[in-house]
């Protein structure tokens, strides 16, 4: 009994010593959108509100809106002089300058071989992530040339969120989390543990697992936990060690304490 009693006693302890990230509140403020989609230190804000993608500086606030295309499905901005537009219902993806003028505009329909990307992401150069649901693998696309620079081997897992630099891309599915370098090639090949969205800075990933948030630095297996205050996480985004989170009201930025 007594030998159970340790070990209960060191495991509940283990647990309880397991380490996490603090994370101090530098700033609120109002923001009543349809989506929060990034920021960053030079008080850029990018959102989308009723359909209409807009870039607001301290200086002017610029609007895009596409109404043939229907709904914009997702918005990169990882590359702020080549901005993504993926209107999915329409299979179309529209690439903006840093005014907001349409530079490129890549229709899937009319492109062979046909391709039916779910997610997309920003590569280097001309290049876009797109996962293709008609052959389950995760492809690097030059659309300037139409061509296929890369492509991985077929991915069995339902594909939940994706995000980028010009070097690496991650894939979180049900099963796993991939990265996989410029050329296609996997390089991790982490067992998902319930996350659900995924963002990424200097090849640090932030997930949401429900209503908590959790760090896996660049190199590690090992998710850390962040302490927040109870709050609703609409959206997230990481940038350097500041956290944003969107609660549909208000947007909350965090500096992270990291390890």
């Amino acid at each position: 009994m007594k030998f159970i009693s340790y070990v209960f006693l060191f495991t509940t302890l283990y647990l309880h010593s397991q380490p996490s990230i603090q994370a101090s509140l530098k700033k609120s403020e109002q923001l009543k959108v349809s989506s929060f989609i990034d920021a960053d230190a030079l008080e850029t804000t990018y959102y989308i509100n009723r359909n209409e993608f807009s870039k607001q500086t301290t200086e002017q606030t610029l609007h895009y809106t596409n109404l043939q295309l229907g709904t914009i499905h997702t918005v990169n901005t990882f590359n702020p002089l080549r901005l993504n537009l993926f209107y999915q219902n329409f299979n179309t993806i529209i690439i903006l300058d840093n005014r907001l003028a349409e530079i490129f505009k890549i229709d899937f329909n009319t492109i062979a071989p046909y391709r039916n990307p779910s997610h997309i992401s920003t590569g280097y150069d001309t290049t876009l992530w797109l996962f293709n649901d008609n052959t389950q693998q995760l492809e690097l696309f030059d659309y300037k040339t139409n061509t296929l620079r890369a492509s991985t081997t077929p991915i069995n897992s339902e594909v939940l969120d994706i995000t980028s630099n010009y070097n690496w891309c991650w894939l979180l599915t049900k099963a796993y989390i991939y990265q996989f370098n410029y050329v296609g090639s996997l390089i991790q090949k982490i067992k998902n543990e319930g996350f659900t969205k995924l963002d990424e800075s200097n090849e640090n990933l932030v997930l949401q697992k429900k209503d908590e948030l959790f760090y896996l630095k660049k190199g590690t297996t090992h998710f850390v936990k962040i302490e927040l205050p109870d709050l609703l996480i609409k959206q997230f985004l990481l940038t350097n060690e500041t956290l944003y989170i969107y609660d549909l009201k208000t947007l909350n930025q965090f500096h992270l304490k990291t390890l």
